[in-house]
């Protein structure tokens, strides 16, 4: 999938006048992006479209218009946009109430590494968590984690002759399957692996 350039970015002038179009285009991309895990808890698939409005976004709430900065951003962004064997995904944990969730964020350590996708066929594939940083204490976890999914040969041309997937979290305090995938999201994150 291809990186994020200087050529791909709008002016801050430019994406204003364009940001309703891309914001609208944006909200319906995510919609097949955004995989629910249980109640509490939501897989977000990030891509080069996703990256890229976040990044107009960051430009123009912090008015970033030279050069370098501009490319700071790109090294920050550019890592989450998976590289054609692999999703990259911001999995977070949502618990509106501020009281249970730091009770349960308490009781979900390690969490991140308890969450597979499996394509049919196949073993299922466990991430590989928070690259950046370590996100977990020994009290309690975060609620937004990063995570990396690696696929072989063989489960991509499984994965694109239609087989079916199954996303699980196994954690013992917080335990559910989507079986399958629903298709919209599957053909949206079949065009990460191209």
């Amino acid at each position: 999938m291809k990186k994020i350039t200087l050529s791909d970015l709008l002016s801050i002038e430019e994406y204003n006048t364009q940001r309703p179009a891309i914001r609208q285009a944006m909200m319906e991309h995510k919609k097949t992006r955004r995989l629910p895990l249980g109640d509490n808890a939501s897989l977000h698939f990030e891509d080069y479209m996703v990256m890229r409005y976040q990044v107009l976004e960051l430009i123009r709430a912090e008015k970033i218009s030279k050069e370098p900065e501009l490319l700071e951003e790109l090294e920050a962004y550019n890592p989450l946009i998976p590289d054609g064997k692999n999703l990259k995904v911001t999995f977070m944990i949502e618990y509106p109430n501020e009281e249970e969730r730091r009770e349960r964020l308490s009781q979900l350590i390690g969490i991140e590494e308890q969450i597979s996708i499996q394509i049919n066929g196949f073993d299922p594939v466990y991430p590989i968590a928070n690259e950046d940083l370590e996100r977990s204490t020994e009290e309690k976890t975060s609620s937004v984690h990063f995570l990396r999914f690696e696929f072989d040969d063989d489960m991509i041309a499984s994965a694109k002759a239609g087989a079916k997937w199954v996303v699980r979290c196994e954690h013992i305090n917080y335990q559910c399957v989507v079986d399958p995938v629903p298709d919209s999201i599957r053909e949206s994150l079949l065009r990460d692996f191209d």
